[in-house]
């Protein structure tokens, strides 16, 4: 018979496997980033790129910034995709994990509530005809595509609302929902008359890291920063919720109310990110599901290690799409399904052969 002694190194052990795997993810994130800032097809180095990023974070200790041409290629074109990038995995990672846990669902995504094609029409309307609920500073097609993800947001709720509000009933309305604005988004094609504007559009809905910029990152990181911080906070809620909502229920947990926190955090967050990314997928998906078989299915540990993965998956990502056809470079959201496609078949093909098995 197993001690308490026992039972409670066991769980330490545990623990240290968990923060260690974390630690792992972060320090393979850090040397991507090394990597990617120092390669591309104009080229400055590593021992530049550092010396370009130290001048401008380090400004008391008076380092050489090195060349004009260094500083514009290190700090205003190459370093701004990073960070999105590294801010746009992490969010989407974190948006898809959560979901994942209160619908009780391994195949959702962040993009189950519809945003992705609602955020398509939003960009498709401003794009083509012009047209703007919103727009700051000159942000015509992100301020579209932000608030026709909330839209659609609304509209799942108030559709999932009519059937009591259900991880089904969620999922369903994401469904219809999504098809109602992939129609839209079709229909605006069609009827376009401009081949560059339908253009524009097909390449937007690719999804790109390529309109980076530190002001774009200043808008975009702290709205996905906090998301984040109470997805966490929300991470005991999530890991009843995925149990059931049964059992939710009986140890004091208000299934409709976590679900609801969930699908507005998530909408937030995915909204901020695709408004200046395009449409990038199976970041969400997929990083969700290598978390999960490095350290299992505690979302206390779940949420952190997937925005690890997720961030250095997207990165990576950018990363070849940049230097892969040099100097043209792919949109990332096609690298992105290149890469996630065969994973995904793997995780369905290993699931079927470990439930029959």
């Amino acid at each position: 018979m197993t001690t308490k002694s026992e039972l409670k190194k066991l769980y330490n052990k545990g623990k240290k496997r968990k923060f260690l795997a974390i630690f792992s993810v972060f320090i393979a994130l850090i040397i991507t980033v090394l990597v990617s800032v120092s390669l591309g097809a104009a080229s400055p180095g590593l021992a530049e790129a550092i010396r370009v990023i130290a001048s401008r974070v380090l400004p008391f200790l008076h380092l050489d910034p090195g060349s004009s041409f260094d500083q514009t290629i290190i700090w205003t074109i190459r370093l701004p995709r990073i960070v999105l990038g590294i801010i746009a995995g992490a969010g989407l990672a974190a948006a898809g994990v959560t979901m994942q846990g209160v619908l009780r669902n391994p195949l959702v995504s962040s993009y189950v509530l519809g945003v992705s094609s609602a955020a398509g029409f939003g960009a498709a309307l401003a794009i083509v005809l012009g047209v703007s609920i919103l727009s700051f500073g000159g942000y015509l097609v992100i301020g579209n595509a932000f608030i026709f993800c909330l839209i659609a947001m609304v509209l799942v709720f108030s559709i999932a609302r009519l059937r009591g509000m259900t991880s089904e009933t969620v999922i369903l309305a994401g469904v219809a929902v999504g098809f109602l604005f992939s129609a839209l988004l079709s229909l605006i094609q069609y009827v376009s008359k401009s081949t560059q504007a339908v253009n524009a559009v097909v390449f937007w809905l690719m999804g790109g890291l390529y309109t980076a910029t530190w002001e774009s990152i200043l808008i975009c990181s702290p709205i996905v920063a906090v998301v984040m911080v109470i997805m966490v906070l929300q991470s005991w809620n999530i890991n009843i919720m995925s149990m059931g909502e049964d059992v939710a229920i009986s140890l004091g947990v208000n299934p409709r109310r976590v679900l609801t926190i969930t699908m507005l955090l998530e909408t937030i967050a995915t909204a901020s990110i695709i408004s200046f990314t395009g449409i990038i997928g199976f970041v969400d998906l997929i990083a969700p599901h290598i978390a999960r078989m490095l350290l299992g299915s505690d979302h206390r540990y779940l949420i952190p290690c997937s925005v690890g993965v997720g961030a250095f998956m997207l990165l990576t990502s950018d990363t070849v799409a940049r230097l892969i056809i040099a100097p043209t470079e792919l949109p990332v959201g096609v690298v992105t399904s290149l890469l996630g496609v065969p994973f995904f078949l793997y995780l369905l093909i290993s699931k079927k052969r470990r439930s029959f098995g």
